[in-house]
């Protein structure tokens, strides 16, 4: 199955980008809020693997460690964490409504930071300790939800730029140079 991997999210990211043209065509006199992928099977592939791997590891971890998942790391990880990014981007859009895609050094900096330092909380404040998991599964599930709908630059912003309907771009340390040598 490892064999296949990269067959099938190649097959997975043609396939994406079929379905985008067929839209784009169905909708002729219609804008379609999402025509295009801004990302090729690499970028999609690279984000496929990295999101199943944490996402996978927590899952794997607290089985075998206590035979069950942790609530708590969950709902912060998939509802906490996205609620936050969700109500600063709702801010920053209020503020100032333009599509922004911020690329500079700040950004990639902030992208590195940001999940490792909410990663590293559980383990220098024990009271916190399910930041940590937690932590992985918002950027896991994010990486996925990015793949999936073949948006570019930093994870974080995937899921409120698909409930606001957005296309704004944060640089990411990893991905940013992946997608810029893809595309």
């Amino acid at each position: 199955m490892i064999e296949q991997l990269p067959f099938l999210v190649t097959a997975f990211a043609n396939h994406m980008r079929e379905t985008s043209r067929k839209m784009a065509g169905s909708l002729a006199g219609n804008q379609a809020t999402r025509p295009h992928r801004d990302i090729g099977p690499i970028g999609t592939a690279a984000r496929l693997v990295v999101g199943l791997l944490l996402v996978g590891l927590i899952v794997y971890g607290q089985l075998s460690s206590s035979g069950h998942l942790t609530p708590i790391t969950w709902v912060l990880g998939l509802i906490g964490f996205p609620a936050l990014v969700l109500a600063w981007h709702f801010w920053r859009i209020r503020r100032n409504p333009a599509r922004f895609s911020d690329t500079s050094a700040l950004s990639f900096v902030l992208s590195l930071v940001l999940p490792v330092g909410l990663y590293l909380t559980g383990w220098f404040v024990p009271l916190l300790w399910f930041t940590s998991d937690a932590t992985l599964i918002f950027v896991g599930s994010s990486l996925l939800l990015a793949a999936l709908r073949g948006d570019a630059g930093c994870e974080f912003l995937a899921l409120s730029n698909w409930l606001l309907r957005r296309s704004d771009q944060m640089a990411c340390a990893i991905f940013t140079p992946i997608d810029s040598l893809e595309l």
